[in-house]
C-alpha cells in the first residue's frame, strides 16, 4: 500500500494561514484605499473636506505601506516582529486618525468625519485580528 502526501489546499488570497490571511486583507484593503486617494484625490476633496494634496501624499503613503505589509505576509516564515511592527502602525493610523477629528486637523464633512472614523475602525480590526493570529501561531 502507499501512501502520498497532500499538500494543505490553500484559497488563493485567503489561504490556510490566519496571520497571512490577516496580512494581505490589510495590504490590499490599504493598497487599494491608497490608490483611490491618489486616483481621485480632487474628487475626493470636497467630499470628505481634505485638501488633494494632502489626500495624494496619504495615498502615496498608504501604497508605500501596503507594499511593506505584503512584502511581510510573502515571507515564507512571517516574522513576529515585524508584524508586531504592522500591528502598531495599525493602532497609531487608528489613533491619528481620531486625533484629527477631535483636533479639527482637516475641515472635514459629515462624510469624511463618517469616513475616517470607519476607516479607524478597520484599521483596528486588521490590528486584532493580526495580533489574534499571531498569538495563536
Amino acid at each position: 500500500m502507499t501512501t502520498t502526501a497532500t499538500r494543505p489546499r490553500t484559497l488563493g488570497l485567503l489561504g490556510s494561514d490566519p496571520l497571512r490571511t490577516a496580512l494581505r486583507l490589510d495590504a490590499v484593503v490599504t493598497g487599494v484605499n491608497g490608490a483611490a486617494y491618489l486616483a481621485a484625490a480632487p474628487l475626493l476633496t470636497d467630499l470628505l473636506g481634505v485638501p488633494s494634496g494632502a489626500l495624494r501624499g496619504l495615498g502615496a503613503f498608504l501604497l508605500v505601506y501596503a507594499a511593506g505589509v505584503a512584502l511581510v505576509a510573502a515571507r515564507p516564515v512571517i516574522s513576529a516582529g515585524a508584524t508586531e511592527v504592522v500591528i502598531g502602525a495599525n493602532l497609531l493610523w487608528a489613533a491619528a486618525s481620531v486625533a484629527a477629528i477631535v483636533t479639527g486637523r482637516f475641515d472635514l464633512t459629515a462624510v469624511g468625519s463618517t469616513w475616517v472614523l470607519l476607516q479607524a475602525a478597520v484599521v483596528v480590526g486588521f490590528a486584532v485580528l493580526q495580533l489574534s493570529a499571531l498569538r495563536n501561531r
